[in-house]
């Protein structure tokens, strides 16, 4: 190639470029770049563009249609705008009228765009925020909002299930719940979990709260921690105190174990038992029953056992006060440490059991509080972690684990 045919050749290369960039933005619909919706002014299609072409070489509709080895009614549909390009289409276009496969799927993409209403995307956009707010589709499932896909209507759903005039409008307990614990807001399922407990707490009755006998409540408590079927008897015992109790089943992906709230002048504990053994439900049990004690206004608290559990020291001072006083209401310290003392790190099951029944507490306890102290491992006595939620539900309020709560209970 000689350097004349080389200059010629980077010309039309820079000439074709410049066209294609012109022809699309010449294509371009303006009704879509300012945001008119469609109809209100001519629409240039690949069609227009089809059609100028064959006009420029003298082609009728049947020449373009024996070069790409189709059918002239197929040409026909695309220079009407009946029919779009496909991306076959497109590579056998782009060989016959010039320009690349892309730009012509380019200038199809236009028309299908162009066809579609400015406004369109609004409801999704408004869908989306309710479903930033809350996980809309589980609370639908599980019967806690009427299922709808009007926006205005999932709107008013809302805002009857946190009792809010407005969702600009925070409920009460969330905002407490943030001030106990700024570094930890709450998520969306956090949110939707402690909405539904607070809607339980509200239908179930409980005594007057007096909070100069919380040290009797403690022991009446201590005193059933000691067999695992003695966990359905919690429920009532915490209403004759003036204190409700609840268990709502966590929704997906929600990493809550419990929390402590006001209904009126009522104290509330309500616990997800996502962890179902008997260690996990009476530390969690104890930590909310301490807020209550430390008059904290609501707290909700995410992993406090198992292997996901924050250390205490890791913790806002609320939150370190109540895991303190959780283990100390079950196992006295000084007697947990003197055993510790005694047996680190050689803790036999039946030197577990023994001490279990000089402290008169489920073996299945001590387990646990070893474990949070690092004492022993995650895996070991595992087969003193007995389950306790079914106990649990058979009398406790629930929501969840196969419990269904009757649609006149929030009447």
């Amino acid at each position: 190639m000689t350097g004349l045919e080389k200059q010629l050749k980077k010309y039309r290369c820079t000439v074709h470029r410049h066209l294609t960039r012109r022809k699309l933005r010449d294509i371009v619909s303006p009704t879509w770049r300012t945001g008119v919706g469609p109809n209100t002014s001519k629409t240039n299609t690949p069609g227009d563009e089809i059609e100028r072409r064959l006009t420029e070489r003298g082609w009728t509709h049947d020449d373009l249609a024996y070069a790409i080895g189709k059918h002239r009614p197929l040409v026909t549909s695309l220079v009407s705008g009946k029919r779009g390009i496909t991306p076959e289409l497109a590579v056998l276009i782009s060989a016959v009228l010039g320009d690349s496969p892309d730009y012509w799927m380019q200038i199809e993409g236009v028309r299908q765009l162009s066809l579609i209403p400015h406004d369109s995307g609004s409801t999704a956009s408004e869908m989306a925020k309710l479903i930033d707010l809350v996980p809309v589709k589980e609370m639908e499932r599980r019967g806690w909002i009427k299922p709808t896909r009007d926006t205005k209507e999932l709107e008013s759903e809302i805002k009857r299930f946190f009792e809010v005039e407005s969702l600009e409008a925070e409920p009460s307990i969330f905002v407490a719940a943030r001030k106990s614990n700024p570094e930890s807001p709450l998520d969306r399922q956090q949110r939707a979990w402690v909405g539904r407990a607070r809607q339980l707490a509200s239908a179930h009755p409980a005594n007057k709260y007096d909070p100069t006998r919380i040290p009797e409540l403690v022991g009446q408590l201590r005193r059933l921690a000691a067999y695992p079927r003695e966990c359905s008897d919690v429920c009532e015992v915490l209403r004759q105190y003036g204190i409700r109790f609840v268990v709502v089943e966590p929704l997906e992906r929600c990493r809550i174990d419990g929390a402590a709230f006001w209904v009126s002048d009522s104290p509330t504990i309500a616990m997800s038992l996502r962890h179902g053994r008997i260690d996990a439900f009476w530390f969690t049990l104890m930590h909310e029953l301490a807020h209550i004690m430390h008059n904290d206004v609501a707290s909700v608290d995410s992993d406090l056992a198992g292997k996901g559990q924050i250390p205490s020291r890791m913790k806002p001072d609320s939150e370190r006060k109540a895991d303190e006083a959780a283990a100390n209401m079950l196992i006295p310290r000084e007697e947990l440490e003197s055993f510790v003392r005694m047996f680190s790190p050689l803790y036999s099951k039946t030197r577990i059991i023994q001490f279990a029944h000089r402290v008169k507490i489920h073996p299945g306890i001590i387990v646990g509080q070893l474990q949070h102290r690092a004492e022993i491992g995650w895996d070991a006595g595992r087969t003193m972690l007995v389950d306790v939620r079914d106990f649990v539900t058979s009398s406790a309020l629930t929501d969840g684990w196969g419990k269904e709560i009757s649609p006149g209970t929030f009447e």
